[in-house]
């Protein structure tokens, strides 16, 4: 994986790819390809890389997963294609099967997702807090006690407010338009693919 550093501007690729996707969910005209969303996502590994060792267990987790559905692009073309192909050989659950690891990454997608909302309604140079309640928001429900304590403790290493924007190369101004871009962009996607699993009863709490 790239340095983040050496990255041009994460956030405004990860914005723009995101707005692309979300375009393609209200034209209702086809199904969201696998290929440009595993990209999409892909664009947001040198952002986790930026958080430290408080996400090394969410860039860890997330990585070989986006990876894996990069993967699964070359054969099957579209998510909801994706979820019927589990279906029909009784591996949605699997560890490891395309699915999980797509509801999986779009949980992901979710603590972005948060992490830039409460960037845009805080105040301050405290980055902690902010990760905090996006962990505690999205991903602590579904990790046991050993991860959240590797979590809490690694909170205290993450960059400030102002180290993390230097990282990703932006400043308050000009970060604002592309986290709320991205914002609103993922929230489309991340319930269109809420959507495709409980429209077919497999529920998004496991």
């Amino acid at each position: 994986m790239a340095e983040p550093g050496n990255d041009d501007k994460p956030v405004r690729k990860i914005a723009q790819s995101f707005k692309e996707l979300a375009a393609a969910v209200n034209s209702q005209t086809a199904d969201v390809e696998v290929a440009p969303f595993s990209h999409a996502c892909s664009l947001v590994f040198p952002l986790l890389g930026c958080l430290g060792i408080a996400f090394k267990f969410a860039e860890m987790d997330f990585v070989p997963k986006v990876r894996d559905l990069a993967d699964a692009s070359k054969s099957i073309k579209t998510l909801p294609a994706l979820l019927d192909h589990d279906m029909e050989r009784n591996c949605v659950r699997k560890a490891g099967s395309h699915s999980r690891n797509l509801l999986r990454v779009n949980r992901g997608l979710d603590v972005v997702r948060v992490i830039f909302e409460q960037i845009l309604e805080s105040e301050g140079d405290s980055f902690k807090d902010i990760v905090s309640k996006a962990y505690a928001q999205v991903l602590a429900p579904h990790h046991g006690w050993a991860i959240r304590k590797a979590v809490a403790a690694g909170l205290y290493a993450l960059p400030t407010r102002a180290q993390l924007l230097k990282k990703i190369k932006e400043d308050e101004n000009s970060s604002k338009i592309h986290l709320r871009d991205y914002i609103v962009a993922s929230e489309t996607v991340i319930l269109y693919i809420n959507g495709l699993f409980l429209s077919r009863d497999l529920g998004i709490e496991w």
